[in-house]
């Protein structure tokens, strides 16, 4: 592990829009990170701080042209769907390490990237090259990527409420209701986020299934096996957050003593997994309120009387751990940082 003398050069590729104004925030204040360019084919030429104003008075970068990308020692590419895929080529030789926040790397299989998102991968000699970029689930292939791929935000929330029994071949079924915040929709304006029809909003825009299903297939099932997933996605009047209730029908009956040390095996080592299951209080199970600008997953858990439904509950901050957190963990452990270096903020209350 280094010992904080370090220093790498960063750039982050697509800096205008919420998920590279994120992971610019946090390298800014990361001991072994120096930021050498931020990119944005929209805004070159303008101060970083006048799209994100959170970090005035912090930096003096300027957006510059793609085109003006020079050498350094890792890339954070926060581009569109599909972007990153098109020009991995050319900024793989700017690089010798990539984590790239889009969707583009996520899958694995060829085939499932044609299933989810109905159309043919750009680059599909990289896919196997990509390291799926959740440290709860890939921390020793992390360690030696060269490509780490970014997380969903709802999958991160899914995948860590599902982990613990998944690992065991507890789950028979389950049934996801994922509630999210405006800002997983990115900062590109559309009707549906104007703020007469966003106010007041509890909207369900895949109630079926979503997109983030396939890495809970790839991430879960293809090590521990098959089970029933169902997915629901509603939005809702939050900026920052994700909540996910899993509702799991289990292989037999569990009891409570056993959940708890089944979540502890799976969670008790992990930095930024916490268990929240408490007796009493206003914050008894999980909520994404308390995590916004926090890497922290929150996880917690409920049985029923009979032992035959298990609730499992997770709540992160889309932008962080479903997405810049996750990649600036992930690039820690690339480079042998302390896992949580940058990563420190441990969230506001009241907010």
């Amino acid at each position: 592990m280094s010992d904080g003398s370090q220093r790498i050069r960063a750039s982050i590729v697509g800096g205008s829009g919420y998920g590279g104004g994120e992971v610019l925030r946090l390298l800014l204040d990361h001991p072994n990170v120096e930021v050498a360019q931020v990119t944005s084919r929209s805004q070159p030429g303008v101060f970083v701080h006048s799209v994100h104003p959170n970090l005035r008075g912090r930096t003096k970068l300027a957006f510059v042209r793609p085109e003006e990308l020079e050498a350094c020692d890792v890339l954070f590419l926060c581009l569109p769907h599909g972007e990153a895929s098109k020009q991995i080529d050319r900024l793989s030789s700017l690089a010798p390490r990539i984590v790239d926040l889009s969707v583009d790397f996520r899958l694995r299989d060829k085939a499932s990237y044609r299933k989810w998102y109905e159309e043919d991968h750009p680059a599909p000699a990289w896919l196997d090259r990509a390291v799926y970029g959740l440290p709860e689930l890939r921390r020793e292939t992390i360690r030696t990527a060269r490509l780490v791929s970014g997380v969903g935000c709802n999958a991160t929330a899914m995948n860590l409420a599902l982990l613990p029994l998944a690992r065991h071949g507890l789950i028979k079924s389950a049934v996801c209701d994922v509630k999210v915040g405006s800002s997983e929709a990115g900062n590109a304006v559309n009707p549906g986020s104007h703020h007469p029809e966003r106010a007041g909003a509890v909207r369900s825009y895949a109630p079926t299934t979503h997109r983030h299903a396939a890495e809970v297939e790839q991430e879960l099932m293809e090590p521990f096996g098959r089970f029933d997933l169902h997915v629901s996605v509603t939005a809702i009047e939050m900026v920052r957050g994700v909540l996910c209730t899993a509702h799991i029908f289990p292989t037999r009956k569990v009891e409570e003593k056993e959940l708890w040390r089944l979540f502890r095996e799976a969670y008790s080592n992990e930095t930024f997994v916490r268990l929240v299951k408490d007796r009493v209080g206003h914050f008894r199970f999980p909520e994404p309120k308390i995590l916004a600008g926090t890497n922290y997953a929150d996880v917690g858990f409920e049985v029923s009387p009979d032992g035959s439904r298990i609730v499992a509950i997770s709540a992160i901050d889309n932008l962080m751990k479903g997405a810049a957190g996750s990649a600036v963990q992930a690039m820690n452990l690339m480079h042998g940082f302390a896992e949580n270096a940058g990563l420190t903020f441990s969230g506001l209350h009241p907010i």
